[in-house]
């Protein structure tokens, strides 16, 4: 009873502002309103054309004022925020002006609340949009400053999005329902029956859904990491969504992997260490009769003279196997970024072909030698 009477009071208090618009004028407006209330259309047109040029004149002067403020500052978003906010300001006094437009036209009753209504409908949904385009700003401006609010980072960026997306609609949706003066506890059981049916008719976009926000939660990688998935996919992270996470692989195809499908994937970040720098092992086989010495010196002095391996961590040469043809040795060198191994590997393997041969070092192939005993026939 108590839910409904507050519902009652706030559609009554909703009508009645929107029935008494002319209050809102200036006492010294009131007597040229009426004067001019004979004329209701030409009151109407003077409402409007004197509303719009309000409206441009104090967005023109936000934009100035707001401006000569910003430009003190070195970042960027002050001024997209500024450009943001100068629409609604534009939006909410010339919608007020709609207000009192329909208010000289002198309507009938229901026809006035109808479009007053209407009017403030679309306001509410104008604002709502600033907010969807603010909220985004906010947060990468707050995403910069670190030491104050640690929580909001470039991770965590899309899931406070979402949540400050869901907000302003869910806000939106209930000052418009109460607006039309209906009851928003029906309309809150009825999407309660509704959100049901949809969870089992969408069960697998749900599960991406909430897989979405455990993983930018949890943060198993971030844009520009470069990660290899156990079923193969290996590239650059390019976007992190709700629903799926994209990969720019080296052939420069993007790769989508639903968000359930990577919440229950084995996942290798290659970035994701202290550093990108990353360690690769490279498998090489010289013959037995090899000098030992000089193939680990080749290998040695081969990965110093790459510009593409670092010189901290200094790139060493192991050995690793007798193998069946061949002692195995493994070159262990590191690179700036995963994503340069296939080039450097490309290079290495060239310089170390062409050295070998340059220093008589064999590299064996497996090979099997075959004897065949003649045997002479004794029964003939």
């Amino acid at each position: 009873m108590a839910e409904e009477q507050i519902v009652d009071t706030s559609s009554e208090v909703a009508e009645q502002t929107l029935s008494n618009v002319k209050t809102w004028l200036p006492e010294w407006v009131v007597p040229y309103w009426d004067k001019l209330q004979d004329q209701p259309l030409l009151l109407m047109l003077i409402v409007l054309a004197l509303g719009y040029v309000l409206a441009k004149l104090i967005q023109w002067t936000f934009k100035k004022v707001a401006g000569v403020l910003t430009a003190k500052t070195k970042n960027s978003y002050d001024d997209r925020i500024i450009g943001i906010l100068s629409k609604p300001i534009f939006a909410i006094i010339f919608f007020g002006s709609l207000l009192f437009a329909i208010e000289a036209y002198q309507f009938a009753s229901d026809t006035d609340t109808t479009l007053k209504r209407l009017v403030v409908t679309i306001l509410i949904m104008s604002l709502m949009a600033t907010v969807w385009k603010g909220a985004k700003i906010v947060l990468e401006a707050l995403s910069n400053n670190r030491n104050h609010f640690t929580f909001v980072e470039e991770r965590t960026i899309p899931l406070l999005n979402i949540v400050t997306q869901l907000l302003t609609v869910g806000l939106a949706i209930y000052f418009i329902i109460l607006l039309w003066g209906k009851d928003p506890t029906a309309w809150l059981a009825s999407a309660g029956v509704m959100g049901i049916a949809l969870g089992f008719a969408a069960k697998d976009t749900l599960s991406n859904l909430f897989a979405g926000f455990f993983i930018v939660a949890d943060s198993p990688y971030k844009l520009g990491d470069y990660i290899v998935l156990d079923s193969g996919e290996r590239g650059m992270v390019s976007h992190v969504g709700i629903r799926s996470t994209s990969l720019m692989t080296r052939d420069n195809v993007e790769v989508t992997v639903p968000n359930s499908v990577m919440g229950n994937a084995k996942i290798v970040n290659e970035s994701g260490g202290p550093s990108e720098k990353t360690r690769i092992r490279l498998p090489v086989g010289v013959a037995y009769e090899t000098d030992l010495e000089l193939a680990v010196k080749a290998l040695q002095e081969e990965a110093e003279k790459n510009e593409m391996v670092l010189n901290y961590p200094e790139p060493k040469v192991r050995a690793k196997l007798f193998g069946p043809s061949s002692v195995d040795f493994q070159l262990q060198f590191w690179i700036d970024k995963p994503e340069l191994r296939g080039r450097i590997l490309h290079n290495m393997i060239l310089a170390i072909h062409k050295r070998f041969r340059e220093e008589g070092i064999e590299i064996p192939y497996s090979k099997q030698d075959l004897y065949i005993k003649k045997v002479e026939d004794e029964l003939s």
